[in-house]
């Protein structure tokens, strides 16, 4: 195994474990929110758009964070050039997370899914943009 190949795994391996642990912490913001909202409109369940700014605050949390996330955690790996990651990632998150949080999935599939995010972000971490 040469130098190149096993930078690049390291690299890789660095990009999936940031992007487990910013999926988590997303994972868990996004659907405490959800939950926030939820309980907001139980409470007054004939109120107009009773919930809907908890609602939004989640969303805006839950993808917001995760382009924060990805690019503490490369940094934190001493890894620079992640702008596919960052970018991608955080489109992706949309979509995924999106469907995890919004949508019944059960204990099992928010798990799979989640990693699946994590090979993802370990995938497109493999890419890194040149320094100026």
């Amino acid at each position: 195994m040469t130098i190149t190949v096993g930078i690049r795994a390291a690299r890789g391996a660095k990009g999936a474990v940031a992007s487990a642990v910013a999926a988590t912490a997303c994972y868990l913001m996004w659907s405490g929110g959800r939950d926030w909202a939820s309980d907001a409109r139980a409470a007054e369940p004939d109120a107009f758009l009773a919930g809907s700014v908890e609602s939004v605050l989640a969303l805006v949390a839950g993808v917001v964070l995760m382009p924060v996330l990805l690019w503490a955690g490369m940094r934190v790996m001493r890894e620079r050039g992640n702008h596919l990651l960052v970018v991608a990632g955080t489109g992706v998150w949309f979509l995924l997370g999106g469907h995890v949080v919004e949508d019944p999935v059960d204990g099992v599939g928010t798990v799979l899914f989640l990693a699946l995010f994590a090979v993802l972000g370990g995938l497109l971490s493999l890419v890194r943009t040149p320094d100026k």
